[in-house]
């Protein structure tokens, strides 16, 4: 008696994941087709004069539009998201480019979060789950420092980040306010660059080379920088932390 309705519940359930999973796959193969080669600088440096008139006659609109974009191309991990910084820099200027950028990667970035959770992790820890035991502990006392220096430390592709954080038990809101923070120091940078060209004709013809100036230089340098300093400033308090644990523990 008990045992049937746990199997319709789990029916239920992989159907629903079935049924989203090709939602998502629909809407990606579709998107992908239809705008996959849009965002790139000699596409959009084309429409420039057209960009700016839409940025005059309908100022929220646009912002709201490109809000929407960001979100869909990070959310279901689309290429073009460097493009989409530089160019947000570029044409909302640094403060309101970083506002757009920081809240929409963030808000992707857990949109894929959530997806790769729904999806995949029951599977996983139901198959892996006795050997992801001390992983799982490890996440829940340590998860928001790993995520923050996996942000800050760009070695991991992000999609790979978003998929693979899905699969643990790091909570949505902690993924969320933790991937804020650790992206804000490349976003700023990337915004930061976009807003110093001054048209995007420069990126479509010269490249990156064509944008690289003292103060860009020296922001990319702080960039590399950064990650190093916060790690020796961790690595100095780490078993401090590690052996109050310990104790706490052990009594």
């Amino acid at each position: 008696m008990d045992s049937q309705p746990h199997t319709n519940i789990s029916s239920t359930t992989i159907w629903r994941k079935l049924l989203v999973a090709f939602i998502v796959a629909i809407v990606a193969g579709i998107g992908y087709s239809q705008f996959g080669d849009s965002l790139t600088f000699q596409n959009l440096a084309t429409k420039e004069t057209q960009l700016r008139a839409w940025q005059q006659d309908h100022p929220l609109l646009v912002y709201g539009a490109a809000l929407l974009i960001y979100v869909a191309v990070t959310g279901l991990s689309f290429p073009g998201a460097t493009v989409l910084t530089l160019t947000c820099g570029w044409f909302f200027g640094f403060w309101r480019g970083l506002l757009l950028v920081s809240c929409a990667s963030t808000t992707g970035a857990t949109v894929a979060f959530l997806a790769s959770r729904f999806l995949l992790r029951d599977a996983v820890q139901r198959r892996f789950g006795e050997r992801l035991v001390t992983f799982n502990q490890s996440l829940e006392r340590e998860g928001a420092f790993y995520l923050f220096m996996l942000r800050l430390i760009p070695v991991v592709p992000f999609f790979v980040i978003n998929v693979v954080m899905g699969l643990t038990p790091v909570r949505t809101r902690t993924y969320w306010w933790v991937s804020q923070l650790g992206m804000l120091p490349g976003t700023a940078v990337y915004v930061y660059v976009g807003s110093t060209v001054p048209k995007l004709t420069t990126l479509a013809e010269k490249g990156a080379t064509g944008i690289l100036s003292p103060q860009v230089l020296m922001a990319f340098a702080l960039l590399g920088i950064m990650p190093l300093v916060i790690r020796k400033v961790v690595q100095r308090f780490r078993p401090t932390v590690s052996s109050k644990s310990a104790d706490d523990t052990h009594t």
